[in-house]
């Protein structure tokens, strides 16, 4: 666990100016391992809260940016890693709106009526690819895992009930990482100028996210008629407190009905709002009919709305 308290002895700053910035208190990090061994432990935990067994999965969907390698898949390893050896699966790449684009298409595969039990799993190593002397991003990234369980339901009015995702080639240059793959190759220059760590113009980036998310989340709601008070909890993507509260604002939100645990974990890209509806379940906040929309924003640009009717009890 990394407080704001290590960062004054590392660079240029205090836990009030973190705080009041971005709402961070504190982020995990994981020393030993990879991505892979996040996802899998997550999935672990799935199962076993659901009292599965790993062959019972038909696909695994792993959401991330910061795979264990290029090849084979992160999803690849974490399928031999659970012994779910009746499942294939795949990475997805869309930064931090990756859960919903991998929620979407896990939705599309129950859809086809060909598989049952689809895993879709946000999970990111974040310190792999942070430079911690880069006083604006170190800052803000954790690492996380978490993952949820897709099954059918002849009930059209629970579940995933609806997605608008976007995406826009434009924000490439404030939000990347440019060395390593066919672009730009790992060598004595890349590594020399960091081309392996995370840039972000935070500036620019903030400016359109909160636009972005806030754009999509309202248009979902008057897409299906929804008001403020309708809507059980606003589920963001934890990049920002700032960014979150101009959001629900927008959405018509109150504070309380907006899942928030930046505080506890920073922005674990991928893994941010599973891991909410994780911890708000297992809380006993959620319940079976509740109405809500997950919202995100990241590189690319990518971002989107999903409106999930909870149908668990």
């Amino acid at each position: 666990v990394l407080d704001n308290k290590y960062f004054e002895s590392i660079i240029e700053t205090n836990d009030e100016w973190i705080r009041t910035r971005t709402g961070i208190s504190e982020r995990r990090i994981l020393e030993n391992g990879a991505t892979s061994d996040l996802a899998a432990g997550a999935i672990k935990d799935l199962l076993s809260s659901k009292n599965l067994s790993p062959e019972e999965i038909d696909v695994i969907i792993v959401a991330t940016v910061t795979p264990d390698m290029f090849f084979p898949s992160t999803a690849a390893l974490v399928q031999e890693k659970i012994g779910a050896s009746n499942a294939w699966g795949f990475d997805l790449s869309a930064a931090c709106s990756g859960f919903l684009f991998a929620l979407q298409t896990g939705a599309s595969l129950i859809e086809s009526g060909k598989f049952k039990k689809v895993i879709v799993v946000g999970a990111d190593k974040m310190s792999a690819i942070v430079d911690y002397t880069d006083r604006n991003t170190c800052i803000l990234f954790g690492d996380a895992a978490s993952a949820v369980l897709l099954e059918p339901t002849e009930d059209k009015n629970y579940g995933l009930i609806d997605s608008i995702l976007r995406v826009d080639g434009n924000g490439k240059e404030s939000l990347y990482m440019k060395g390593g793959g066919s672009l730009n190759p790992a060598s004595e220059e890349t590594i020399k100028n960091k081309m392996h760590y995370i840039y972000q113009d935070g500036k620019a980036v903030f400016k359109v996210a909160v636009k972005g998310m806030a754009d999509v989340s309202v248009e979902m709601m008057d897409k299906h008629g929804l008001k403020g008070e309708d809507v059980a909890y606003l589920v963001p993507h934890q990049a920002n407190l700032r960014i979150i509260d101009a959001t629900a604002s927008r959405m018509g939100v109150t504070k309380d009905k907006v899942m928030i645990n930046i505080n506890k974990y920073g922005n674990t890209t991928a893994a941010t709002i599973p891991l909410c509806l994780t911890e708000y379940y297992r809380e006993g906040k959620v319940k079976k009919g509740d109405k809500l929309i997950l919202a995100a924003f990241g590189a690319g640009y990518t971002w989107g709305s999903c409106y999930l009717v909870w149908s668990m009890d």
